[in-house]
């Protein structure tokens, strides 16, 4: 079997030296301009200016209208807001700037965003702008990781499916660690073909460098590409095996220094000189990752979890192999996963007997690999999931889809091309009627559409097996605009929602999704018009209370004449009010401007602090105000944050606030 044209970038000659003190910088001549747009010599005259059309279109996507969402994630927000007042807040991920406790993930994906609001001010656009400009890259690094050696087209259509995918644009648009995380592992892809091109241990190195950057923003999720990464280039690097064997080695001690020199700064210091670390049930960031982000993610045994301790996969949904493709996850990510996996068993199934160092089988088994491990991962986690996990699939899915397409395309009057297209057209079509039919009353002449000019795209490739000129210009751009048409949608219908809290879900409401008609339970509740408004809490998990407090998962919402109340005299104290939870704090933070103590962290479940450890700090004036409410996740009298709330509803003098009733804690009752 042939192998895929392989184009290579062209060699550049540059003179590097001194420009003279004060001489100008010449504007770019026209040519320069013309070169830019007409891009690379051996590529279409289309290819650069449809790049930086899909390019233009992502951005605008992206970006528009962005803050209309607010603080979106409103708990990321505030540790964002901390890091830009604290130094040790800004290494560490505290959700504070008096530095109580962080976050619940590593802080990479904060870095981001807070020295963006170092730079252009703390504010709605300085933290979600760093996440769409870094879907912006995504795209194009995908699109250059496929055109080297697929060519433009296929580098186009996977950028587009990555885009339009509904997942990218509600992450791409929001605050969460994901977004960062895709970029990272995308370039640790594109690291890796330049790998298998010229069997250099430098870009082996640098792709799993990445891969331990992407821990240090979500931990263990990163390490799902890793057997992709490792076995594909140990079948297909260059080198003899002998060499291939070292060079993974060199990669593997790369690894293990990129994610963990941030572990160990956090193991080697003090307890008494850092925070807390969130989500661990003891104060070690070991703990955090091999529990609460590791294995309990897995198997559900998650200490300190929302519902910690439930039956494993019933809290969070039935696993198996079709949950990528249920009411929560299907309208989010799976568009075109049924093309993506055709073209991969049709394109392996061709090259079965291709030689060991061939590159079109490897860039199938590698994105094939990434796709299967991570949707295998999240289709059978008993632990905590939720839809927007999924944007880790979006890459792959792109560049299976694009390669797939393109290189059938190209064979189509093979019988084995052929039947790969229609089938991967036939079930696009198809899927996408049934995901567009859990909307009926949504844009219901799309359903329609899809399915009936797909099936006629199909029929056309199926009986003419020489498509030739226009004829099969116009098929292909109808497959490819079938294929688009319901994510786009979808897309456009996030773009123009805003979402906020912290289970966000792209797309309008679908039946059979949580939150959606004929929904119910928990996690990833879809929009209704904000991002996680009008859902239930599971029995057992304690809601917010009073006038603003943030109720089940969601931020505090404070009026302005408690915002008032808490700032009179707040340079007195380290913390200007407590609560329960790091959700209910992040909106009275983040309102006020100053450190509020989130008991509990996230969950409001960590045994931080003790209660013995509260009533010191507020025996030396430590904080100001308590209010109560926001606690959630497997409750109960035992917790240290009920005991904490208990022992101050008992012993201090409350103040009534525009609907919210504070604790005075410099007033006890006797």
């Amino acid at each position: 079997m042939s192998t895929a044209t392989i184009t290579r970038p062209e060699t550049t000659e540059v003179t590097v030296g001194r420009r003279p003190r004060g001489s100008a910088v010449p504007p770019p001549s026209p040519g320069a301009v013309a070169r830019f747009v007409r891009g690379r010599a051996d590529d279409p005259a289309w290819a650069r200016p449809a790049l930086l059309a899909l390019l233009g279109a992502t951005a605008l996507l992206y970006l528009w209208n962005l803050s209309s969402s607010g603080w979106a994630n409103s708990f990321y927000s505030s540790a964002v807001q901390a890091g830009t007042k604290s130094c040790k807040a800004f290494f560490f991920g505290s959700s504070d700037a008096s530095n109580f406790i962080t976050v619940d993930k590593p802080p990479a994906a904060l870095w981001v965003m807070e020295l963006s609001a170092r730079v252009f001010g703390l504010n709605s656009w300085s933290v979600l702008a760093p996440q769409a400009l870094e879907g912006v890259a995504s795209v194009a690094l995908l699109y250059a990781t496929v055109r080297r050696w697929f060519g433009a087209a296929a580098g186009l259509i996977a950028g587009a499916v990555l885009a339009f995918t509904p997942v990218a644009t509600l992450m791409f648009r929001f605050n969460n660690p994901d977004a960062l995380l895709v970029l990272l592992l995308l370039g640790a892809t594109y690291a890796t073909v330049r790998a298998i091109e010229n069997g250099r241990t430098a870009w082996l190195v640098l792709a799993t460098s990445l891969v331990g950057l992407g821990f240090i923003d979500k931990m263990m999720q990163a390490f799902l590409v890793m057997p992709a990464i490792g076995l594909v280039y140990l079948l297909a690097g260059p080198p003899k095996l002998g060499r291939r064997i070292g060079q993974l080695a060199w990669a593997g001690v790369a690894l293990v220094v990129s994610s963990g020199w941030w572990v160990a700064a956090v193991t080697l210091t003090p307890a008494s000189m850092r925070p807390y670390i969130g989500g661990s049930q003891d104060n070690s960031i070991l703990n955090l990752i091999f529990g609460y982000n590791g294995f309990g993610r897995l198997n559900g045994n998650e200490s300190g979890s929302v519902g910690g301790g439930g039956t494993a996969g019933l809290m969070w949904g039935t696993t198996g192999w079709s949950r990528m493709f249920n009411g929560e996850f299907g309208g989010q990510i799976s568009w075109l996963v049924p093309a993506a996996v055709v073209f991969l068993a049709v394109v392996l199934w061709r090259g079965r007997h291709a030689p060991r160092t061939d590159r079109l089988r490897a860039a199938f088994l590698l994105w094939g690999g990434i796709l299967l491990v991570t949707g295998l991962t999240f289709s059978y986690a008993a632990g905590i999931i939720h839809p927007y996990y999924s944007v880790a699939l979006a890459p792959a899915i792109g560049a299976l889809v694009g390669m797939g397409a393109v290189t059938l395309w190209r064979r189509r009057d093979e019988v084995a091309a052929r039947i790969g297209l229609v089938a991967a057209i036939t079930a696009t079509a198809a899927w996408a009627s049934v995901l567009l039919d859990r909307s009926p009353t949504w844009m219901p002449w799309l359903r329609t559409g899809v399915l009936v000019l797909g099936l006629g795209a199909a029929l056309v490739v199926a009986v003419t097996p020489r498509l030739r000129g226009r004829v099969a210009v116009a098929t292909a751009a109808v497959a490819l605009v079938i294929g688009l048409a319901g994510p786009a949608a979808y897309s456009l219908n996030t773009a123009r929602t805003a979402h906020s809290g912290a289970l966000p879900s792209a797309g309008p409401v679908v039946v059979g999704g949580r939150g959606g008609p004929g929904g119910g339970g928990f996690g990833g509740q879809r929009p209704t018009g904000t991002g996680t408004g009008g859902f239930t809490a599971p029995a057992g998990i304690r809601a917010g209370q009073g006038g603003g407090g943030g109720g089940f998962l969601d931020s505090s919402a404070p009026g302005t004449a408690v915002v008032a109340k808490l700032k009179a005299g707040a340079s007195g104290y380290r913390w200007v009010l407590a609560t329960v939870s790091a959700n209910s704090a992040a909106g009275y933070q983040l309102a006020t401007g100053d450190p509020v103590m989130a008991i509990g962290g996230f969950n409001g479940t960590d045994p931080a602090p003790t209660l013995a450890g509260f009533q010191a700090l507020v025996k030396a004036h430590r904080i100001h105000y308590f209010v109560a409410g926001g606690g959630m996740g497997g409750g109960g009298t035992g917790t240290t944050s009920t005991q904490i709330t208990s022992w101050v509803e008992a012993h201090f003098k409350t103040v009534a606030v525009g609907g919210t009733t504070l604790y005075d804690l410099t007033s006890p009752t006797t």
